[in-house]
């Protein structure tokens, strides 16, 4: 070995030495944090927090020339370890089964360690689990760019005591899953949810005309069906092809690149001020005419800007709606705060699904 190669060798591990005991003053700074968050009664995981964290390690590796994500990995890692360190597990339920967008979800926002992942049969379940203390957090489906708001989550939403604490946005890539040793000539038969079959309807018909096409309760269903079927295939997720051990024939199969379905993720408590905020509330007005104007001129003159306005029957009555609004800001700025108290004026009723951190995919 030449000397030149030796002394970089060298370098590498004295740098690798101290890189780990940087790591142990960051686990010792850890363990402090968690012993003050215990004394008050802090929850450990903290949303905004690691956001935060997780955009200044981008930010810093963009400016030093380094692959942002690369080192965001590892920096996830770090992290990982850090809250398996203070010991506390966190219990995030979401809409099952294993597989499913709501779970890819779910791990985009909570990390893979010191996470308990509860798979819930259904959206009513997801939120069960939260408000019985069975989880702590919730994720749960509430609109598709394609499709539109998701009725069940809203209706929930309405009737509910959990709050709004978070948001992700996730791109909906479909992928064409067979089993092990398959190839795509072998393929007779097509299952997944009927979304997603209608979804990847153009490159169906132009790779499997022929093909069958069964309709299943889940993307993740129809990929763990795959283990007793003769020359089938399914569209699912990638996570899906890892759990039941299949492999990925096509990636990102769908008609359209701009598909995202919004998560809300629950709890019994929404999100302190970040800066960065969004408020969801739903209402419902005198069915006369100008009471809905009335009620937005309010953002309007308070220069609060909505992001979405949807209406819903309420149930109870023939022809009579509530009003589902998100808009930027906290409830707890004193700007939001007077604007809901005008609200509460002008409404007959008026409830706040809770103020949560800005987030996109």
């Amino acid at each position: 070995m030449s000397s030149d190669l030796k002394e970089l060798r060298d370098q590498i591990n004295r740098m690798d030495r101290e890189i780990v005991r940087l790591i142990r003053n960051r686990i010792g700074i850890v363990r402090e944090i968690a012993k003050m968050k215990k004394e008050k009664g802090i929850p450990i995981f903290d949303l905004r927090r690691e956001e935060e964290l997780y955009r200044g390690i981008r930010s810093e590796a963009k400016r030093l020339g380094l692959d942002e994500s690369d080192i965001e990995a590892i920096f996830r890692e770090i992290v990982s370890v850090s809250r398996k360190i203070q010991g506390e597990e966190t219990s995030v339920a979401f809409l099952g089964p294993r597989g499913t967008f709501a779970e890819e979800a779910a791990r985009e926002i909570f990390p893979e360690s010191g996470t308990r992942f509860v798979a819930c049969s259904s959206i009513f379940d997801t939120f069960r689990a939260v408000s019985s203390g069975g989880a702590m957090y919730g994720v749960v489906p509430v609109e598709n760019s394609s499709e539109g708001s998701v009725n069940a989550t809203l209706d929930l939403l309405l009737d509910s005591d959990l709050m709004v604490r978070g948001e992700i946005d996730l791109s909906v890539s479909h992928n064409l899953i067979v089993p092990p040793g398959k190839t795509l000539k072998d393929i007779k038969v097509i299952l997944s949810h009927p979304q997603a079959l209608a979804q990847c309807r153009r490159y169906l018909e132009e790779h499997f005309p022929a093909a069958e096409l069964r309709d299943a309760s889940s993307t993740s269903t129809a990929v763990e069906a795959l283990r007793n079927l003769e020359n089938a295939a399914a569209i699912g997720t990638s996570l899906a092809a890892r759990i039941y051990k299949m492999e990925i024939a096509a990636e990102a199969i769908q008609d359209s690149s701009q598909n995202y379905t919004r998560f809300f993720v629950l709890s019994k408590n929404d999100h302190d001020p970040t800066g960065r905020d969004k408020t969801s509330i739903v209402f419902s007005v005198k069915h006369v005419p100008g009471a809905l104007y009335s009620v937005l001129q309010i953002f309007a003159e308070n220069g609060l800007n909505l992001t979405k306005i949807e209406s819903r029957p309420t149930k109870r009555k023939q022809w009579e709606y509530i009003f589902f609004i998100d808009f930027e800001g906290h409830r707890s700025s004193k700007v939001v705060a007077e604007a809901l108290q005008k609200l509460r004026e002008r409404t007959l009723f008026l409830k706040i699904l809770g103020s949560y951190p800005r987030r996109s995919s």
